[in-house]
């Protein structure tokens, strides 16, 4: 099978509007969590999320092409042409129609959604929608969107997993590569859910936290005091390039992906299965595939987005195949980013590249009534980064549907 390399990486965050201003503020244990002001949120239960910090679309692109997309349009583009530029592509000297583009969101232009509907429902009932309606609505208009951008011919998709959305388009990006159907391949996540409708849905299911005294300390994973999760929004994005192709340009290899493994809870509407069965099996194929053993992995970024149940059923997990060993490091990084949902594997993704790249745990911020039953289990970089050699790094993201995605990332080295 043909390797696969990390060679750009794009990231627009709430703690940080590019890659290294995200990676600065995971290291330090920066909360992005904070009161809502994109609407009011008087009458609402959950007054805070993770939004986005001095967010001007404006800033990156010109303003009739912002008009034309919805927000988690927008935010791919911002976040791919950081991956690009990172990864140094010149597509004028490559083969464009072997290089693709799968991208993916849990909720697309619901934002757009909810404007058109208030809008249509303000009215007579005479049909006044924009023509830009279906397009900036539709999730896989961001994947079409980025591929004529930069005029990539190569396979072409939008992935639709819930908040297993972006770890689901890396697995099958590396797929597409390893099979020699592509040779490069710009892959990740978007979303732009905070809004009236979003914070509502979720927030009547429990899903959200309501701790709106202390927004910076609400997502809480694995402590006993845990109510919930925070909305987040932004995008990531990563270049995935075959070995060879990268070379032969010259590109700066940052990584390697090894292993993808896929799954489902079978269980629940909304919620995660007590043992965490799908994890557990999510974790197996993906290690299967890299043809390593749970004791090679020296980092494992949770999906633990603080609520009760599915934290604990992630541990058991967890427990399941690595069993009790105190010397992996667990951290979960939406302590501090919040939920992104569909783009959140992105964003973790590059979390555990940057963490390879730099042998630094990042922390998992505000846990410290660790649930009894788990708290000697693993070592949950409580607090502080923790520096430590990291040659293999896993992904663990969920979505609601009982979907399950993982990814496996090593250091690059010239031997398999």
């Amino acid at each position: 099978m043909r390797r696969v390399v990390v060679t750009g990486l794009g990231s627009l965050t709430p703690i940080g509007n590019n890659t290294n201003d995200f990676w600065n503020a995971l290291i330090t244990g920066k909360s992005g969590a904070a009161p809502i002001t994109k609407f009011d949120t008087s009458k609402f239960k959950t007054k805070f999320a993770c939004e986005l910090k001095n967010f001007d679309p404006l800033n990156y692109m010109d303003k009739s092409e912002a008009k034309r997309y919805d927000l988690f349009t927008q935010y791919a583009l911002i976040s791919v042409a950081e991956a690009v530029s990172h990864a140094n592509i010149d597509f004028e000297k490559l083969n464009r129609n072997k290089i693709g583009v799968i991208w993916g969101s849990g909720n697309g232009g619901i934002g757009t959604f909810q404007e058109q509907m208030m809008e249509f429902a303000k009215g007579d009932g005479t049909p006044r929608f924009s023509p830009f309606f279906i397009p900036r609505m539709i999730v896989d208009i961001a994947a079409g969107v980025i591929s004529m951008k930069y005029g990539l011919r190569g396979v072409n998709f939008a992935t639709v997993s819930a908040c297993a959305t972006s770890n689901t388009a890396l697995i099958e990006a590396f797929n597409y590569i390893k099979w020699n159907k592509a040779d490069m391949v710009i892959t990740g996540g978007s979303e732009a859910p905070i809004i009236e409708s979003s914070v509502g849905g979720f927030s009547s299911s429990k899903a959200l936290s309501t701790n709106n005294d202390n927004p910076a300390q609400a997502s809480r994973p694995f402590d006993v005091n845990r109510d919930g999760f925070v909305m987040g929004e932004g995008a990531g994005a990563v270049v995935l390039e075959e070995l060879e192709h990268a070379r032969k340009r010259g590109a700066k290899i940052i990584a390697e992906v090894v292993g993808g493994g896929m799954a489902a809870d079978a269980y629940h509407l909304t919620g995660t299965h007590p043992e965490g069965e799908g994890a557990y099996l999510g974790m197996l194929a993906a290690l299967e595939e890299a043809n390593l053993k749970p004791a090679d992995i020296d980092y494992l970024n949770t999906h633990a987005t603080s609520t009760p149940q599915g934290d604990i059923s992630e541990l058991k997990a967890a427990e399941r195949v690595f069993g009790r060993n105190s010397t992996l490091n667990i951290s979960a990084t939406k302590s501090m980013t919040g939920h992104l949902l569909g783009a959140a594997g992105a964003i973790e993704a590059i979390a555990c590249i940057k963490a390879i790249e730099n042998n630094i745990v990042p922390p998992t911020i505000n846990s410290v009534d660790i649930e009894p039953e788990f708290k000697d289990l693993f070592n949950l970089t409580l607090g502080k980064a923790q520096q430590k050699e990291i040659r293999y790094a896993m992904s663990n993201t969920f979505g609601f549907g009982g979907h399950i995605a993982t990814t496996i990332f090593k250091k690059f080295t010239d031997t398999i």
